[in-house]
């Protein structure tokens, strides 16, 4: 089998003894090349080189961002995807049962490969840059953005810096005054005045340590798009929404202001000023328009074989 791993030197669980521990598991039984990502974008380049030149599977020791930009170079090829958790919070492996230590998701990576435990699904897209589990547009990308400019210091206290920031972004960081955004459904549907909006491919949406928010969990691997939009963005309902997410969900589904659609193909976000996005957790900077779309069949990930069960 003949494999890329590529890792992000400088995400929160990269060290060189894991380096070295991960890679000489993965190179036992397989054809292995080992890259580092140099500069952002340098993952999508890597992983589309990788599936040119027919490498079986791209093996991915980075947080969601990195991950999101290989899973860009992997959409519509053979190549196999496979995260092994390297960053702060790591969703998308999280979700799908990957061990959050690099070095046991190694050893049930080699499992699952063995097995041939793979699933083809499908991703979204936002314009141009497609997505592994979640875009947000609106305060939710507004608080990412806030993150960011965290630095390093996210790689030691991931959490409670996406608490201070999102309570940072309330009071200082984003245009509560009137609706950045509408929203046209493919049906003819307008959902009209809205503060944000997160549009799910899985769930959950993300983390807090080990406990999943929920913002809606009909979405997963093998289904399209679901999309939770807030018409209100008041105290109240944003932190009744963060509370009912943690737990039963009822508050999410019952909150007047907070609309909900599932089984979505396409729509398109159009803005009444500029409005930020983001995707898997990735600042993509501010926008008057978003076209929304599923691809299905876009992927073949390889994923733990308890999935399965």
């Amino acid at each position: 089998m003949k494999m890329m791993l590529i890792a992000n030197s400088v995400a929160s669980s990269y060290s060189a003894r894991r380096r070295v521990v991960i890679r000489k598991a993965l190179a036992a039984d397989c054809d292995l090349t080992a890259v580092e990502t140099e500069y952002r974008g340098h993952a999508t380049e890597l992983a589309a080189q990788a599936a040119a030149e027919g490498f079986d599977v791209v093996v991915v020791l980075a947080g969601d961002g990195t991950l999101n930009e290989a899973a860009c170079g992997l959409v519509g090829t053979k190549t196999a995807l496979a995260p092994l958790p390297g960053g702060s919070t790591n969703v998308y492996a999280q979700a799908i049962g990957v061990p959050l230590d690099p070095v046991d998701a190694a050893s049930v990576l080699i499992q699952s490969l063995e097995s041939e435990s793979t699933t083809r699904i499908g991703v979204g897209k936002v314009n141009d840059r497609h997505f592994l589990f979640h875009c947000g547009v609106g305060f939710d990308a507004a608080v990412i953005r806030q993150v960011e400019k965290y630095g390093s210091l996210k790689r030691h206290a991931a959490h409670p810096i996406y608490v201070l920031a999102a309570f940072d972004t309330w009071f200082r960081g984003y245009d509560r005054k009137e609706p950045a955004f509408d929203i046209e459904l493919s049906d003819g549907e307008t959902i009209e005045g809205a503060y944000f909006a997160i549009v799910h491919k899985m769930a959950p949406y993300t983390y807090l340590g080990h406990r999943p928010i929920n913002v809606d969990r009909t979405a997963n691997l093998h289904t399209p798009l679901a999309l939770t939009v807030f018409t209100k963005c008041d105290v109240i309902t944003l932190l009744g929404s963060a509370a009912s997410a943690m737990g039963s969900g009822r508050f999410l589904r019952g909150r007047k202001g907070v609309q909900r659609r599932s089984d979505l193909e396409q729509f398109v976000i159009r803005g009444r000023k500029p409005f930020p996005r983001q995707v898997d957790g990735d600042d993509l900077g501010d926008t008057m328009r978003l076209d929304v779309q599923h691809i299905p069949d876009a992927i073949t990930l390889v994923t733990p074989t308890t999935l399965h069960d």
